[in-house]
C-alpha cells in the first residue's frame, strides 16, 4: 500500500487545532510515512501548535468575519480570493488523496478548493451547532464526522457519522488513583476536591464566581483547585491558602480530572468531549460570547440526558450557590451525573474518523 499524503485545516482556537493533530497523530500511528501537511491561518495560534506537534505548516492571510463593520470585514472578500488561489496552489503541488478539515476560517478556503478540484474531503464538527465553514463546504464532501446527535439539520444526512471529538491520548490511558493525583498538588485526601477550569487564558465571569463563593466552600469543607487563567492570575493568586490551589494553567490534566470529585468549566466542544471520558459530575457554565450561543447548545445536549448541570452567566448570582452546595451534599445526585455522562463518551473518535479517512482513501 501506498503512503498516504493527506492535507489537514483548520485553526483559529484549540478547539478547531488540536482535533486535528490527534487526526494527523493517528495516521501516523498506521502510516509511519504518510505525508501530512496542514494548511492554517496566519498569525494564528496553529503556526506555533502544529510545529511543536510534529507537523509543517502552511499559513494563508485569512480571517474570520467579525461580528461588526470593521476593516478586516472590508477586505474579507480579498482575503478569501487570494486565500483560495493559494490553496488551489498547495493542492497542486501536494496532490493528497484526502484533504480533510476540522473547522474554523482556516479551513474554509481549502475545502471549498479542494471541492471543487474532485478532490476527497472529510469535514470533522466538533459543536452541537455547526460552524460557518463546515456547512459551506458540508454538500461536496464524502463525510462527515459529527459529535451530536440531530445534525442533519445542518448536513446531508447519508454523510454523517456520529463518532465524536478526538480527545487527547494521554487522558484516555489516565491510570492515575485518586490518591496519587491529590498528592501531586498537595490536597488534602479527606476532602472532597472541586475543580475549576475555565481555559488557558481564563474565564472572566466564573472566575469572580468562585472568589466571591470562596468561603462557602471552604465552609462544605472542600479543596479548591482552581485554574483561574493567564490573564487573571495576578488577580487571584493572594486569595490561595492550604486547601485552596490557584494556577495560572494546569499542565498535568490527567491528575487534576483524576484528583476531582465536582468540575466547573465552560462548555467548548473539546471541553465536553474530555469531562464525557473523565465521568464527574459538572456544572458547565458556558460562555455567551460565542457564535450562535454554541457552548450552551452544547451544555444543553448533555443536561437533556441528565449528565450535567449548565448554569448560564446572568443565571449565576441567582443559582451557582444553591446549586453547589447540592451536588456537594448530594451524593445521589453526584453518582447519577457521573453514570449518565460516561454513556456520552466516545473514546474511540479519532480511530473512528481514520477508518473512514481510511476507507475513502482505499475507494479513490
Amino acid at each position: 500500500m501506498k503512503s498516504w499524503k493527506i492535507i489537514i485545516s483548520g485553526g483559529g482556537t484549540g478547539g478547531h487545532i488540536y482535533p486535528a493533530i490527534a487526526i494527523a497523530q493517528e495516521i501516523k500511528k498506521r502510516q509511519p510515512n504518510a505525508d501530512i501537511l496542514f494548511v492554517g491561518a496566519k498569525d494564528r495560534m496553529e503556526m506555533q501548535k502544529v510545529p511543536k506537534a510534529g507537523f509543517k505548516i502552511i499559513g494563508l492571510w485569512i480571517s474570520g468575519l467579525q461580528r461588526k463593520l470593521t476593516l478586516s470585514n472590508l477586505i474579507f472578500p480579498v482575503k478569501l480570493l487570494l486565500s483560495m488561489i493559494k490553496a488551489r496552489q498547495i493542492i497542486k503541488k501536494h496532490h493528497p488523496d484526502i484533504v480533510i478539515g476540522t473547522g474554523g476560517f482556516a479551513s474554509a478556503p481549502l475545502l471549498k478548493m479542494a471541492n471543487m478540484m474532485n478532490y476527497p474531503t472529510l469535514i470533522q464538527e466538533q459543536n452541537s451547532y455547526a460552524g460557518v465553514t463546515n456547512k459551506w463546504v458540508a454538500k461536496q464532501a464524502n463525510a462527515i464526522c459529527v459529535a451530536y446527535d440531530n445534525m442533519e439539520r445542518y448536513f446531508p444526512k447519508d454523510k454523517i457519522t456520529w463518532t465524536g471529538n478526538p480527545v487527547r491520548q494521554d487522558l484516555i490511558d489516565n491510570k492515575l488513583t485518586k490518591k496519587e493525583a491529590l498528592s501531586e498538588f498537595n490536597l488534602n485526601p479527606d476532602k472532597q476536591t472541586l475543580l475549576v477550569i475555565g481555559g488557558s487564558l481564563g474565564a472572566s465571569v466564573p472566575n469572580k464566581t468562585i472568589s466571591k463563593h470562596l468561603k462557602i466552600i471552604e465552609q462544605l469543607n472542600c479543596n479548591l483547585l482552581w485554574q483561574c487563567g493567564a490573564f487573571y492570575f495576578e488577580d487571584y493568586k493572594n486569595l490561595a491558602s492550604e486547601n485552596i490551589k490557584i494556577l495560572k494553567y494546569i499542565e498535568n490534566m490527567q491528575a487534576a480530572y483524576a484528583a476531582a470529585d465536582i468540575i466547573i468549566s465552560r462548555a467548548g466542544a473539546g471541553a465536553v468531549s474530555e469531562l464525557s471520558l473523565v465521568g464527574k459530575p459538572v456544572i458547565f457554565i458556558p460562555s455567551p460570547n460565542v457564535a450562535e450561543n454554541h457552548q450552551f447548545k452544547n451544555a444543553q445536549s448533555v443536561t437533556n440526558h441528565q449528565a450535567a448541570i449548565c448554569i448560564e452567566e446572568h443565571e449565576l448570582d441567582q443559582k451557582f450557590e444553591k446549586t453547589l452546595k447540592n451536588l456537594i451534599q448530594n451524593e445521589a445526585q453526584r453518582e447519577l451525573l457521573s453514570k449518565n455522562i460516561k454513556t456520552l463518551a466516545k473514546p474511540n473518535a479519532t480511530k473512528d474518523i481514520v477508518d473512514i479517512v481510511e476507507k475513502i482513501i482505499s475507494k479513490a
